[in-house]
């Protein structure tokens, strides 16, 4: 399996210096986002301390920004310590990243019910005309960049189909990812 790399994290204040140990906090949180979702590329955080109206004290505020795959995430939070605001906005990406991924799998399987439902039809089709000679009617042509077979049978899915032919990052072959009938991903690799 792929070694996944770690989550790049910008860390800024906003009118307040940032400490070291503040920095190493939020990048060592903000990188278990990875866990739940590791399409994120980059997480960008400015911290700042607000005057709120109402309140005698000052909020500690995180602001957080998760981008990757043409997935964008935002949250904020403020509360009397920085160090909690950034748990809280931690938990709410999380929940987000959630909302997103249930979103994602919904779709997947309704697609995949269309699918199956368009395949039947068109079997029932094909044995009720018979036989017919055999030809290719469509050519596709594709760059081909290196990528792990991870990555490939995300943008299988991402693509919604069965299969997905790719240039293994580690071997620079052309390999095929393809899904399974039990819902796993397997690939296909040419013999050495």
């Amino acid at each position: 399996m792929a070694q996944k790399r770690p989550l790049h994290v910008i860390v800024q204040g906003k009118h307040i210096a940032v400490t070291p140990a503040l920095r190493e906090y939020a990048e060592e949180k903000l990188g278990r986002i990875t866990r739940y979702f590791d399409h994120v590329q980059e997480a960008q955080v400015v911290l700042s301390v607000e005057r709120r109206r109402g309140n005698v004290g000052r909020a500690q505020v995180v602001e957080v920004t998760v981008r990757g795959d043409g997935v964008l995430l935002r949250g904020e939070e403020a509360s009397p310590d920085m160090y909690a605001s950034i748990d809280v906005v931690v938990e709410k990406l999380k929940k987000q990243i959630e909302r997103y991924r249930s979103k994602f799998i919904d779709r997947r399987r309704l697609a995949e019910s269309r699918k199956k439902t368009q395949a039947l039809v068109r079997a029932d089709r094909a044995l009720r005309a018979g036989p017919r000679e055999l030809q290719i009617v469509r050519v596709k042509r594709f760059a081909m960049k290196p990528m792990t077979p991870e990555d490939a049978a995300l943008q299988m899915e991402l693509l919604g189909h069965d299969f997905f032919a790719f240039r293994n990052a580690s071997s620079l072959e052309v390999n095929v990812v393809y899904k399974r009938a039990d819902g796993n991903y397997g690939v296909i690799e040419p013999e050495s």
